[in-house]
């Protein structure tokens, strides 16, 4: 069983395990040699077939969105739950980067497009597809999607949002996935690293965990999303995981999806004797914050991948 195990993000679901693990590992192994650690960072990448390489493996779940009745990977219709949901997360989206973006050009924008969702609330019906259809196209015009073009900017919103509500309502996408990650997690496992919905994925496997867990690290988090996702975590209340004995949170302020960089006051209870919890580190992964190996290639997550490691040898 692998040393390290990998939870992909939102909007993979065109990809593969090994695809993804071809993408993370040598920026994870960059981040790893920069925080002192070059023997380490060979023995995951380099050298990761070798007779000391460290195993490391994605759990992935991303195909678990396609739909066998829809045309290619478009999500499909949502239901009214998943709708309203939707637009709830990307209105808090929208005001997180209206309040936390680095750039005022850029509050301005999320400011000015939260501001006429709420004033169009009011004018016209909100049936379900208008509904998603607008925060889709307020979110889309933030700058933070200008390189992608508006078209596939819409589309990755519409599926970053749809994979968000289903694993939060749909049980089997949920069980599945945790599923993925616990597959993965043996005796050796010593580190597991979520991004994005990724994050929450980990954080609720580490709750089903059996065996102590050195490390747990969560990079581009919506963990705090207090008044969405928060409240629909399991277990519920929302608390420290007994088995984790250090847990590293990682967030780019630019990062909107992040939504809230500091998890401490939220996830503080019932932490472990022993245990360690850096809730509020953060990163400049400059033009594309939410970016998983950005993430990955900074000595923030380097170094307690080495520290644990080391240690572990």
């Amino acid at each position: 069983m692998p040393r390290i195990v990998l939870v992909h993000g939102i909007a993979q679901e065109q990809k593969t395990a090994d695809g993804l693990e071809t993408e993370w590992l040598p920026a994870l192994a960059g981040s790893i040699r920069v925080a002192g650690y070059p023997e380490i960072a060979d023995r995951i990448w380099r050298d990761r077939s070798g007779p000391r390489g460290i195993d490391a493996r994605m759990a992935f779940y991303g195909h678990l969105f396609l739909r066998p009745s829809q045309q290619g990977d478009e999500p499909g219709e949502l239901t009214e739950e998943e709708a309203t949901l939707a637009d709830k997360i990307g209105r808090e989206w929208l005001s997180r980067a209206a309040i936390r973006a680095s750039k005022p050009a850029v509050q301005q924008i999320a400011s000015s497009e939260l501001a006429y969702l709420e004033n169009r609330a009011g004018i016209e019906p909100q049936g379900r597809g208008r509904l998603v259809r607008s925060v889709i196209r307020c979110v889309g015009n933030v700058p933070w999607f200008a390189p992608l073009g508006m078209a596939f900017a819409e589309r990755f919103v519409y599926k970053s949002l749809v994979q968000v509500t289903r694993y939060l309502t749909d049980d089997e996408i949920r069980s599945k996935a945790l599923q993925a990650v616990m597959d993965l997690v043996g005796p050796e496992t010593s580190i597991i690293i979520g991004h994005s919905l990724g994050s929450v994925v980990a954080y609720e496997a580490t709750h089903q965990l059996r065996q102590p867990l050195p490390l747990l690290i969560t990079i581009g988090s919506p963990l705090g999303l207090n008044t969405i996702i928060y409240p629909r975590l399991r277990p519920q209340p929302p608390a420290f995981p007994c088995s984790v004995q250090r847990w590293v949170n990682i967030a780019d302020l630019d990062d909107f999806i992040a939504a809230e960089p500091d998890l401490t006051s939220m996830f503080s209870s019932g932490i472990p004797a022993g245990a360690v919890f850096e809730g509020s580190r953060t990163v400049d992964n400059g033009v594309q914050p939410h970016t998983g190996n950005f993430y990955l290639g900074k000595v923030e997550v380097g170094k307690p991948v080495g520290e644990t490691l080391a240690a572990a040898d």
